[in-house]
């Protein structure tokens, strides 16, 4: 018998091209699964096969938990009466029974083939997708075997993929028999069918694409930044030279568009911008912007976002059809832009110079020509006014030494009283609310003044309702709320 099973197993790992290990672990679980036919279905058996001799044996086994944590007497025990057996038992080991093995001949030989076959299987599946994972191939080229509910599934090599209909460009027509390029977007290895998931929708797609047609990336003379993309209809790509002697976008554009021509055919005619990448955001954002002429650009750090004024014959291309062109430059950039005329900008202006001069003239009591100096030497809120470089505000013409003195003090007086009443409402104000995303001590110190004290009670509130209340703007409010109300949607599922 047990020379039987060496043969076997020899046997087996030639034809099927797995290590003896894999086949033995498979015999192992046939075995094991047999035993527990004859014991208890809901048994824990383990079968171990001398990899020698073939010899083989069975244990059913139950795992130690604490005493009260016991759900399966089948599988488990407690601490207190495994120890009655072995006395330096842990929580986590085995108590191990030995049981007569079961006869290799007489448990079911096509079951336990099956149970073997399949494990193989899976190593074989295994082993190909490891091979093909190790040479780092991030873009699949295959040939498409079938079509499942809309999806794909693609034969590349030894592998089979699958690309979802989602993740196809759309409006393009594929069939069985059609050759694919791809993304390889993600390996799922809990998919009991084909476990590499691809895309020819993904940003990182057409960034291959232009590495294989234009040699001067992968030789390390262009470098693609970013990219973003509308599947199908137009993309952006961002280049940048290593090598002053490289024109970046000429380069990937090529001989009479030959290279970017290629790139659009393999993406079903989707048109492609290229525009050079600068470490300078607003400079990259001007390009990004493109066909578009910028005329001014402000740069809100804080908020990661920007301001771009375009000229009423520019706004439409900066727009683009269904406002494209400006989607894609944000995405490609990574910066939030809010394009504006020259007139909406104006207003834009005028209203934060009002609320300034306001703060200015209410809280450091001065008169109007007082905050407007401080407002045109480039001064916008109380703390810069308090803690500006003295040497700084020195040089404002305007201001001899007592009044900046003055007005320093004043400010800080202000920021000071301030600081403590906020310390005083945020007392009484729920520790989930000044938790959130997005939350800081002084918002949440003027919602409770509105008697906003709960993350459900903010999360009530409309947008206009918070900004009123607060002075924050409208997109903040909006990022405030979406976050309050999270919880309920987790809850509901």
């Amino acid at each position: 018998m047990s020379r039987e099973m060496l043969l076997m197993v020899d046997a087996l790992a030639r034809e099927k091209n797995v290590q003896r290990d894999i086949v033995f672990a498979a015999l192992e679980m046939a075995l094991a699964s047999a035993t527990k036919k004859r014991v208890n279905e809901e048994a824990d058996v383990r079968v171990e096969i001398d990899r020698e001799t073939g010899d083989f044996e069975a244990f059913r086994r139950w795992l130690v938990v604490a005493d009260d944590a016991v759900e399966n007497p089948e599988q488990q025990i407690g601490l207190t009466k495994a120890q009655e057996q072995i006395p330096d038992i842990a929580i986590d080991d085995f108590i191990e029974e030995s049981l007569e093995p079961v006869d290799f001949g007489r448990i079911g030989a096509q079951a336990a083939k099956q149970v073997i076959l399949q494990k193989i299987r899976d190593a074989e599946r295994e082993q190909i997708l490891n091979d093909f994972l190790e040479r780092d191939e991030h873009l699949v080229t295959g040939t498409i075997k079938r079509m499942e509910r809309g999806d794909a599934i693609v034969e590349a090599g030894r592998v089979e993929a699958k690309l979802p209909r989602d993740q196809m460009i759309p409006k393009e027509n594929l069939r069985p028999g059609d050759r694919v390029r791809a993304w390889l977007k993600k390996v799922d290895r809990g998919a009991k069918g084909p476990q590499l998931i691809l895309s020819r929708t993904a940003p990182e797609f057409i960034a291959k694409l232009f590495e294989l047609e234009v040699p001067e990336i992968e030789e390390g003379l262009l470098e693609i930044k970013s990219a973003a993309r509308d599947p199908g209809v137009r993309a952006k790509i961002a280049v940048k030279s290593n090598d002053p002697r490289v024109d970046p976008i000429g380069t990937c554009v090529g001989m009479r568009g030959s290279r970017v021509t290629a790139v659009t055919n393999e993406l079903s005619g989707e048109r492609v911008d290229i525009v050079l990448w600068s470490p300078d955001p607003a400079q990259f954002v001007i390009g990004a912007l493109a066909p578009a002429e910028v005329s001014s650009i402000v740069v809100d750090e804080e908020r990661h976002a920007m301001d771009v004024v375009i000229d009423e014959a520019n706004l439409a291309i900066a727009i683009g059809r269904s406002g494209q062109n400006v989607r894609l430059a944000s995405e490609l950039t990574g910066w939030t832009i809010n394009l504006m005329t020259v007139e909406q900008s104006q207003q834009k202006q005028e209203v934060e110079t009002a609320a300034t001069r306001g703060l200015f003239m209410d809280k450091l009591d001065v008169d109007e020509e007082v905050a407007d100096i401080l407002i045109q030497e480039g001064f916008s809120t109380l703390e810069e006014v308090a803690y500006v470089p003295l040497s700084e505000m020195l040089e404002i013409d305007a201001f001899d030494e007592a009044t900046v003195n003055e007005l320093r003090e004043r400010a800080r007086n202000v920021l000071l009283t301030e600081a403590i009443v906020d310390e005083e409402e945020l007392q009484s104000v729920d520790e989930a609310l000044l938790n959130l995303e997005g939350m800081d001590k002084h918002l949440a110190a003027a919602l409770s003044r509105h008697s906003i004290k709960t993350r459900d009670d903010l999360a009530d509130l409309a947008v206009d309702e918070l900004v009123e209340m607060t002075g924050i703007d409208e997109e903040r409010a909006k990022q405030v709320i979406t976050v309050a109300r999270a919880h309920w949607f987790t809850e509901e599922q």
